[in-house]
């Protein structure tokens, strides 16, 4: 069912006039637009961004495949509309702190092949699986707190916590700290969301991301002095393949916020919110998930991914002109593959807005990414939804979301979708 703002009607553009993905109101409920797109426009020139838009699945998929001619490689600044911000922010990162440098998203092969074999072994499945016992402990402790308390902020209570507990665990952050983390990650979501409209703002986010530099610096410095063999020790002290070093300080820093923190806490939070919001609009779901949940929950959980896919869309830049649904594209160009659009297909999903737990081809949803750049942390995010799903339906007989007290919204975000707040009753 459709995830929409109870205060006012979602958005239905007439004509593709009157889309706009800087509007928040129509990214409250972005899937008329993307129905639109796919029917009308496949390749479609964002007036905005002056980004290409792809919303089609087997397009979308095709331009993941084809790292060659859709090309990762790119400035941080390519994602950013306003250049003047660009530049303070610079500033500041040169003047206070350390400059990000391209993290693995924004390489191609080699380098990026040559850095993702040090994520993967950070990452590897032996390390997953060593966590497993621990994730699903916390799960448990944490959905047992919040469901004492009958009424509880689902968000914060547990899908914020959760995922940001069980990061830091391995980064060597203490529990206490989460909170102080989760400061430092909103604040790089907005100031890369491209919807954050004072300039004030956006600048004191910058300021709030040097705060997270100098938190973890004295981590980085012990961790070359006294390694420990966690994945943080790993990542500040293992060589990159092919370059002869280990990462640097810039290098570092970009990768502890964005692909560390962010990456590895954002998407499980922003699904696990949706996954619950989704079973209270669809009590039937709920009862057949109840009913045997060993049977449906990792069906469930791949659904949440694609009805409500965390991450909506990302860049690519073409290296030549192509041709796409008819459309040419020309070199040079950013091309935004709406993943939130190609996961509601109905030419690849059979009656897409349905969250159907028996769904066969749910899990080729492209929540995750596809082809090279497919998401290393997918196996601990799924890992993390299977626990804390499985804890909330064996610990709630029945629930209901508070509407009063929740307003449902989406933190403005071009590329992300993230519920702000979910108030539950327990009944």
């Amino acid at each position: 069912m459709e995830q929409v703002n109870r205060f006012k009607q979602p958005i239905v553009p007439a004509d593709t006039g009157e889309i706009d993905f800087m509007n928040q109101e129509l990214m409250e409920c972005p899937y008329h637009a993307y129905s639109l797109l796919r029917e009308e426009a496949p390749v479609w020139r964002d007036p905005t961004t002056g980004f290409w838009v792809v919303s089609r699945y087997e397009d979308v998929r095709a331009i993941l495949m084809d790292p060659r001619t859709f090309s990762s490689s790119r400035r941080k600044e390519d994602e950013q509309v306003d250049s003047k911000r660009v530049q303070e922010a610079n500033k500041l990162y040169l003047e206070k702190g350390w400059l990000p440098d391209r993290t693995l998203a924004l390489r191609d092969d080699p380098e990026h092949a040559q850095l993702r074999t040090l994520f993967d072994h950070a990452f590897r499945a032996g390390r997953i699986k060593q966590l497993d016992p621990y994730v699903g402990e916390l799960a448990y402790r944490l959905m047992r707190e919040a469901v004492a308390q009958k009424s509880f902020e689902f968000v914060r209570a547990f899908a914020v916590p959760f995922p940001l507990i069980v990061i830091g665990n391995q980064m060597g952050v203490p529990e206490e700290d989460i909170w102080k983390i989760k400061t430092w990650t909103e604040a790089f979501c907005h100031r890369t969301g491209l919807m954050q409209k004072e300039d004030s703002a956006f600048l004191r986010n910058v300021e709030q991301e040097i705060e997270a530099q100098h938190y973890f610096q004295p981590l980085f410095e012990r961790l070359r002095a006294q390694p420990d063999g966690s994945l943080l020790s790993d990542l500040v002290n293992e060589q990159v393949p092919g370059w002869g070093r280990p990462l640097n300080e810039n290098e570092l820093h970009a990768e502890m916020m964005a692909d560390t923190f962010v990456g590895g806490s954002e998407t499980s939070t922003n699904a696990l919110s949706a996954g619950v919001m989704l079973l209270a609009r669809d009590k039937d779901a709920w009862r057949q998930l109840k009913s045997d949940p060993e049977k449906y929950l990792r069906g469930f959980i791949e659904e949440v991914l694609r009805l409500e896919s965390p991450v909506q869309s990302r860049l690519r830049r073409t290296t030549r002109d192509v041709e796409i649904a008819g459309t040419t594209i020309p070199e040079g160009s950013f091309v935004d593959i709406r993943f939130g659009s190609a996961n509601r297909d109905a030419k690849r999903f059979e009656c897409p807005e349905k969250l159907d737990l028996e769904r066969r081809n749910a899990a080729t949803h492209m929540a995750f990414g596809s082809g090279v750049h497919h998401c290393l942390g997918a196996p601990l995010a799924r890992r993390e939804l299977f626990w804390g799903f499985k804890a909330f339906v064996e610990m709630v007989d029945d629930f209901e979301v508070d509407e009063d007290k929740s307003n449902l919204r989406h933190v403005p975000n071009f590329w992300l979708r993230s519920l702000k707040e979910l108030h539950v009753d327990l009944t």
